[in-house]
């Protein structure tokens, strides 16, 4: 692929909105943080921005809409979510959820897997520009891969929830947890023997985002 990533890309006259947007609905959930990290969520959102104008990486059309329809959407789930060692982001995409909690958790580690080239291929680049030394990707069908099992999955996305689950249990160790993010209808997941301790979580998104649901169990066996 020949597109660059540049950290001149951004639109000047937006960053300082897109920074107090972000900075505020950070503080809205309880993620008060340096300004480093601030500025590098700002710079995710117009990184996602400018490859969006060469490949479809996402709806959101606009660093705004970027940071409030995905960065902030994960920040607002990371704050409900119980602590972790690592994270295991499954149909990753563009790199959301996984990315921002990354850059929101340093000190933890982020497995992303994605079948899509194009989007591994922005993912990696992203990684490299931003400077996060706490992420992998695998590119390639998660259910074909050799699953690493991990303490706390995620899949947002990617399938209905059922058929989600299925394919998040290899990935997830005994006693893990395994969460899959929903709108305001929870997911319908019926009773497995597999997994235990299932309860639904709410949050919303800051800024006058939406309410969603995050369903959340932990592997039983």
């Amino acid at each position: 692929m020949s597109i660059e990533l540049s950290k001149h890309t951004r639109e000047p006259a937006q960053e300082p909105n897109l920074r107090a947007l972000m900075a505020d609905g950070l503080a809205e959930v309880g993620l008060d943080l340096d300004p480093q990290r601030v500025d590098c969520l700002v710079e995710l959102a117009a990184l996602v921005h400018h490859w969006g104008r060469s490949i479809n990486l996402t709806g959101h059309r606009s660093p705004e809409a970027i940071a409030r329809g995905l960065i902030l959407d994960a920040a607002a789930m990371l704050s409900v979510l119980p602590d972790f060692e690592s994270v295991t982001d499954l149909g990753s995409g563009a790199g959301f959820p996984g990315l921002p909690i990354a850059i929101l958790r340093p000190s933890r580690r982020l497995l992303s897997v994605e079948v899509r080239r194009k989007r591994v291929f922005f993912q990696r680049a992203a990684v490299r520009e931003l400077g996060l030394e706490n992420v992998e990707i695998l590119q390639g069908r998660f259910e074909a891969l050799e699953a690493r099992p991990g303490p706390l999955v995620v899949a947002q996305a990617v399938a209905a929830p059922e058929q989600a689950l299925e394919w998040m249990l290899p990935w997830c160790e005994v006693g893990g947890l395994l969460a899959i993010p929903g709108s305001e209808s929870p997911p319908d997941l019926p009773d497995d023997p597999r997994i235990r301790d299932a309860e639904l979580l709410e949050y919303r998104v800051p800024q006058g985002g939406r309410t969603r649901t995050l369903w959340c169990a932990r592997r039983a066996r």
